[in-house]
């Protein structure tokens, strides 16, 4: 009896062990791509010839988001800008100065479920990585 408790606890550990570095590294690509993304975003948006980030923009961010293969409807955009003015309508660009703002987050997907092996809590199911960013406008009507 004692032995089958040590080669199960053996064995969980040996798990955990094995595949908990896999899932960290799957973490740090997610985060890593979305702060990409994010700053992407904040690049062109923000540039002279835009002043904001609209629907269009979000379905292309999605679409390269798929190709990591991230699921894209699961991906939360929101945009504003630090003077209160509407960052997202192409028809009334931010002036040059203000602060475009971009948080996106998306689901850690249970990630960290392979922690229970060795009595570690995992993060809730409801927890979101998220990358932010802030870019000053460039665009001058």
């Amino acid at each position: 009896m004692k032995s089958i408790l040590v080669f199960v606890l053996f064995a969980a550990t040996m798990c955990w062990m094995m595949f908990s570095p896999i899932y960290r590294h799957v973490l740090v690509v997610r985060q890593a791509v979305l702060q990409q993304e994010t700053d992407y975003l904040l690049e062109v948006g923000a540039s002279g010839t835009y002043g904001y980030i609209d629907t269009e923009m979000i379905d292309q961010s999605r679409s390269r988001l798929a190709s990591f293969g991230m699921r894209p409807e699961a991906v939360e955009y929101e945009i504003s800008s630090d003077n209160g003015l509407g960052a997202t309508n192409p028809a009334a660009p931010l002036p040059r100065g203000s602060g475009l703002r971009l948080t996106m987050s998306y689901p850690y997907e249970n990630l960290f479920q392979i922690d229970r092996l060795i009595g570690l809590a995992p993060v809730d199911e409801n927890e979101r990585m998220r990358a932010f960013g802030i870019k000053m406008s460039e665009y001058v009507p």
